[in-house]
């Protein structure tokens, strides 16, 4: 398997005139990104940084973070990108965590660095910030004359550190070695379809798995990476239309806001024949829309996380939807019973258990960053245990309803929050959906439905829809809020947790004497 740096030397080779990156007025080919690559290097030498050196980058999707990316593959230096929106106590706990040597930082972030406790004693890069003496300028190091950079470890190095999103502790850092990366790369150009010469939109963070795929990636293609730093749904609209996106790769909120804008029509999409999703599941309304809005060649569900990347793919999502397929080419996946002791205890088909896959995957990583209470919850006799639960039907394709710790048991039933929301979604009014189990003394939790509208709808209404379409009684909501806005993470993730602690707007006051809640076993 080559390491990431010779992998790239070689796409340099084939195709060293094509255009690599785009950010704004700057187009670089892989020829003379090659050059600010290696003049980085260079620069990373001189501040006496070192194979094995953990670097924590705080940036959004500029080139200036990609460049930083690949040249930390070449230097055998491990790259650890946070969320550029990120705290000064959430950027001392990576950079403590990681003994990190260095960190390069923006203006969008520069609060959270001199507000830091860690940074004094890093090396600091400084893009686009006021020049100072204990700051380097990153314009200036990629600016020096180099000699072409040879790659210096081995595929067996460490390439990058990503850190989960932490949402119920703190976050954990996956480390993850170059063989397994570029593995997940070529993995995703095949599954994707994609051909030579790809342009993709660069905008999902490369802190995380999504950025990170789309990157390598291209590379391996002689492909183009358009970055938009900050997600704009104008900005990207014309950006797709300027640089002619052959594909995407986002999250469904992303597309959701996409397709929803009111100036979607006066842009020319056309070009874009390819669909990717990932990160969440995807309602069967917004699926339609986008089959209906795009008519691409095809609609890709990839399920995965940090940790693996891929387990399943579906590579035509609108013929079967809410089904993330089958297993990706580098993977094997299974459904154990909720709260097996092994994983050789499966579900049946159609049973609903928790999601495990097999870490002799190629693209698997071999464990938390000094968390051996997390290795042990996650892994077990070579499996990791995902903490998704999920079913596969009869022709073996894997559905995925939620995580273990969403599973609404009202009346003694299993409740998945992800079909309801599904079904919800296609009603014409309902822009967003959310679903959560409430405490109820009776029932023990009762269905809940937090709903955006794009048009006027009862609960009647909803409560009708839910009963027509087939919905089981006691699966239908019981309650519903109708609220400005659904909570979200920075990349799109559905925060169920923040809806269960009543951090929302809602439209209007809630009904007089608490919830209006109905018995889960009436029609």
């Amino acid at each position: 398997m080559l390491d990431l740096g010779t992998s790239f030397v070689a796409s340099v080779a084939r195709d060293p005139d094509a255009i690599a990156i785009v950010d704004g007025n700057l187009r670089l080919t892989y020829r003379q990104w090659y050059a600010k690559i290696s003049s980085l290097v260079a620069s990373f030498d001189q501040m006496g940084l070192k194979p094995g050196d953990h670097l924590v980058t705080v940036l959004q999707n500029r080139w200036e973070a990609a460049t930083v990316h690949w040249a930390c593959q070449f230097s055998g230096i491990v790259i650890t990108p946070i969320n550029w929106r990120a705290k000064a106590d959430e950027l001392d706990f990576c950079i403590e965590n990681s003994e990190a040597c260095a960190v390069v930082y923006q203006d969008v972030s520069s609060e959270a660095v001199l507000h830091s406790m860690r940074v004094s004693g890093l090396s600091r890069i400084g893009v686009g910030v006021p020049r100072s003496d204990n700051v380097a300028a990153y314009e200036d190091m990629v600016s020096t004359q180099a000699r072409d950079v040879t790659p210096r470890v081995s595929a067996d190095a460490w390439s990058v550190m990503l850190y989960t999103s932490g949402t119920t502790s703190k976050p954990k850092g996956v480390p993850r070695r170059h063989r397994a990366e570029r593995a997940a790369g070529v993995a995703h150009v095949a599954q994707n379809f994609y051909g030579r010469n790809e342009r993709t939109l660069g905008v999902m963070p490369l802190y995380h798995t999504m950025g990170v795929r789309s990157l390598i990636a291209m590379s391996l293609i002689g492909g183009m990476f358009v970055c938009l730093p900050r997600y704009d749904t104008r900005e990207a609209l014309a950006l797709i239309e300027k640089e002619k996106i052959t594909n995407l790769y986002l999250v469904p909120t992303l597309y959701h806001d996409m397709v929803y804008h009111e100036q979607f029509a006066r842009y020319d999409t056309s070009s874009i024949r390819k669909l990717g999703f990932a990160g969440a599941s995807m309602t069967d309304g917004l699926l339609k829309k986008l089959d209906e809005t795009f008519k691409p060649d095809r609609i890709v569900n990839h399920y995965g996380s940090s940790e693996l990347y891929t387990f399943t793919i579906d590579q035509n999502a609108v013929a079967k939807p809410g089904s993330a397929g089958k297993a990706g080419i580098n993977q094997y996946v299974q459904v154990a019973k909720l709260n097996a002791k092994s994983p050789s205890d499966l579900a049946a088909v159609d049973e609903e258990g928790e999601i495990i896959a097999l870490l002799a995957g190629d693209e698997s990583f071999e464990g938390y960053w000094r968390r051996l209470d997390a290795d042990a919850k996650a892994l077990r006799d070579g499996w990791y245990f995902t903490g998704d639960t999920g079913f596969k039907d009869k022709d073996g394709d894997l559905f995925v309803t939620g995580r273990v710790d969403d599973m609404i048991i009202t009346g003694g039933e299993n409740v998945s929050p992800v079909e309801i929301e599904s079904c919800l979604s296609l009603h014409p009014a309902v822009s967003e959906v959310a679903v959560i189990g409430l405490p109820d003394e009776k029932w023990g939790k009762i269905v809940a439905a937090f709903v955006k509208r794009n048009a006027p709808v009862t609960e009647q209404e909803l409560e009708q829809f839910c009963q027509t379409s087939g919905l089981a009684n006691f699966k239908r909501p019981r309650h519903f809020v109708f609220v400005d806005e659904i909570p979200k993470s920075p990349v799109g993730k559905l925060l169920r947790r923040m809806l269960v602690a009543g951090e929302y707007t809602t439209e209007r006051a809630p009904p007089r004497g608490g919830l209006n809640i109905k018995n889960p076993t009436e029609g």
